[in-house]
């Protein structure tokens, strides 16, 4: 979400008394990005536990960004969501959202809001990927969610890619051999409002940020892409 998005919407939540004052204080004025996860009623959102505390030093790693080092997590039915510069939304299981979870996520994305959801499956045919899709086509219509070139803005934001990297799930952690070399998503006005992947990218990102020392090449770096395209695009 843009700025002049974001304090628009940050101060009608305001004035309507749907927020705290201190998270009003603090979305505005302290930093420049917080990590928000959904949660929502239908299933297991609370997966990946590390995963947004390793991203968030990546961002603190690379980038100016002012970054708040805690990761918030929002019921999807909260309206505070509606503010959040960016979202994360992942699990295993069903994905059905209430009447209230439905409306916020449409008003998120349509408003200019960004929501990265991450197939914890890695299946193109599992609960998780067979009712978040269904769940899609229901709120923006059925070809709404479509796979982008890899050649998008988003593989050029920070970092350079050919595409969504390759996960070692992918390759070794089912046995299965299914690469998924595409992501999904669903723009609005030529911007990706929802960001999905079946690569299991959470998994992938699920270390202690200490242990990046060891690898090769810190398989993070995507994961700024993704934040950084959310938030300058």
């Amino acid at each position: 979400m843009n700025k002049r998005k974001f304090l628009k919407s940050l101060a009608a939540l305001s004035a309507s008394g749907c927020l705290p004052l201190s998270f009003t204080t603090n979305a505005s004025g302290d930093f420049d990005f917080y990590f928000t996860r959904l949660s929502y009623e239908s299933g297991d959102w609370e997966v990946d536990e590390r995963m947004p505390a390793n991203l968030l030093n990546s961002l603190i790693e690379y980038t100016s960004l002012r970054v708040d080092i805690k990761e918030r997590i929002i019921p999807l039915s909260d309206p505070s969501m509606l503010i959040a510069p960016f979202c994360y939304l992942s699990g295993h299981r069903l994905v059905q959202f209430t009447p209230e979870e439905t409306q916020n996520f449409k008003q998120y994305i349509e408003n200019g809001g960004f929501v990265f959801v991450d197939d914890c499956n890695h299946d193109i045919d599992g609960m998780f990927a067979r009712s978040f899709e269904l769940q899609m086509s229901t709120i923006f219509g059925e070809e709404a969610l479509q796979k982008i070139p890899n050649d998008h803005a988003l593989y050029s934001s920070f970092f350079e890619f050919d595409g969504p990297p390759r996960t070692s799930i992918e390759l070794n952690g089912w046995g299965d051999d299914l690469v998924h070399d595409y992501l999904k998503a669903i723009e609005v006005n030529g911007r990706i409002g929802v960001l999905y992947s079946n690569k299991d990218l959470g998994c992938e990102w699920d270390f202690d940020f200490r242990n990046k020392r060891f690898m090769k090449t810190d398989n993070t770096r995507f994961a700024v892409n993704i934040v950084m395209y959310a938030m300058t695009a």
